[in-house]
């Protein structure tokens, strides 16, 4: 028996017309792309497009997960149930709060608006309308706001190591600083005349003193301060930061912090 020669030879080096690799077949049709041989191909290999409506569960379902986890470490939309925060927000605005940066360790900061949990009763008495199954369901989800949640919001005045205070009709002074502050409701001093609003207090660590911008409208941290906080909220009942007035679309707008609360000298002494 003869040695077998194996022709190590290309195709480029072959002499023409001597058979290759695969000469003399026909070629097939194609395996890829979506034309009437790809769809052949499928059909042969027992591939099937599924139907839109086999296919609509799945979308609907991967939705309404997104959605959850947006609304529970994103963003979620708060209604605004008084006037106690007007004109900065009206009633039945519709505002998105900030979720995700308390879970960097972030805390609340002077200027801030924020929707807090009701900290020491402050809504006892008030009714809370028992929301529907269609509500309860977006709510769940994050598409509207949450229906009979215990929420309130107010601005953030003082942080940790602040003194507040107010005498008269104002100003209101944070560290001695006094504050311009041009987002007080129309008419309204930035301090009541009545005992609760006449005041000074020092804010603990982990606790924020917060105020309605409808100073005469507004029962917040001066009207609290025989409960066990004295009026603080504390920084573990902060949801988070609202950030966008959503709706209605006439009030769109964002909510930054006011310049007064950057000025030059208002930190505490060390």
């Amino acid at each position: 028996m003869g040695d077998v020669v194996i022709d190590a030879r290309s195709e480029r080096e072959r002499p023409e017309g001597e058979p290759g690799e695969g000469a003399g077949q026909e070629p097939g049709p194609a395996s890829g792309g979506d034309g009437p041989g790809a769809q052949e191909n499928d059909r042969k290999n027992g591939k099937k497009k599924r139907p839109l409506w086999q296919e609509l569960p799945v979308l609907v379902a991967l939705a309404l997960a997104l959605a959850f986890l947006i609304k529970t470490f994103l963003l979620q939309a708060f209604l605004i149930p008084s006037g106690s925060m007007q004109n900065t927000l009206q009633q039945d605005d519709r505002v998105l709060v900030d979720k995700l940066t308390p879970w960097f360790g972030s805390e609340p900061e002077r200027g801030e608006v924020v929707v807090f949990r009701d900290p020491a009763g402050w809504l006892a008495g008030r009714p809370v309308a028992e929301p529907n199954a269609a509500q309860k369901f977006l709510g769940f989800i994050g598409l509207m706001p949450a229906a009979g949640e215990q929420h309130l919001i107010k601005r953030v005045i003082g942080v940790a190591g602040d003194t507040v205070e107010c005498a008269g009709s104002g100003p209101l002074k944070v560290n001695g600083k006094p504050l311009d502050e041009p987002y007080v409701f129309p008419g309204n001093t930035p301090c009541s005349p009545d005992a609760p609003g006449q005041f000074k207090v020092k804010v603990p660590s982990g606790e924020i003193w917060v105020m309605g911008d409808h100073r005469q409208s507004s029962l917040d941290s001066r009207y609290h301060q025989t409960d066990p906080h004295g009026g603080m909220v504390p920084v573990s009942d902060v949801v988070g930061r609202a950030v966008v007035l959503a709706w209605p679309v006439g009030h769109w707008a964002t909510l930054p912090v006011p310049d007064t609360f950057g000025q030059p000298g208002i930190d505490p002494a060390p």
